[in-house]
Parts: structure tokens; sequence; C-alpha cells
């Protein structure tokens, strides 16, 4: 989790506009990179099962970066007809 400071930062501005977020799975600092890897497939499930209970998505994309797991929820997010924002601006001829 790259931005998990920005994360953060982010839920903490968007419930205090009176959002309900719903957010990411952290992993420990300290976890095993061999246990962390296993959860990985299971995390990714969950985190699209919470978009699924969403009404939109809010996408953490520091310096346009946008990661190989969170391009695969936005797609999620877009088949199942959620809104998609952006904490910056997007370039989508990509």
């Amino acid at each position: 989790m790259r931005f998990s400071n920005k994360m953060i930062k982010e839920q903490y501005r968007l419930e205090s506009e009176g959002n309900l977020v719903i957010g990411c799975t952290y992993l420990p600092p300290n976890i095993d990179k061999d246990a962390a890897a296993e959860l990985w497939d299971l995390f990714d499930e969950i985190h699209k099962a919470k978009i699924d209970l969403s009404d939109a998505i809010f996408v953490v994309n520091v310096g346009g970066y946008i990661g190989s797991s969170t391009r695969s929820e936005i797609e999620h997010a877009k088949k199942t007809g959620k809104e998609i924002t952006y904490l910056e601006p997007v370039d989508n001829k990509k």
C-alpha cells in the first residue's frame, strides 16, 4: 500500500464531509512477506466485495500512479456501475 498515509488522510477528510468510507485492508508493517503474498488474492476478493457494497470509489492516485491491484478494482467498479473519482486528474487516453 504505497500511499497508505495519504489514504488514511483522505478517509478522514471524506468521513468529515459526512461520507461513510469502507476502507482498504492494511497489512501490519511487520508481516512476513510470504504470509502477505498468500493473503493477496483473498484481500483482492474482499476489496471487490467492498466495492459492491459502495456507491462510489475514490482512487488515491498520488503523482498519477495507479497500481495493478487498483486498476483491477477500478475495472470492477466500472463493470458494476459505480461512480469513480480520483485524487488527481487522470489522463484517460492512456
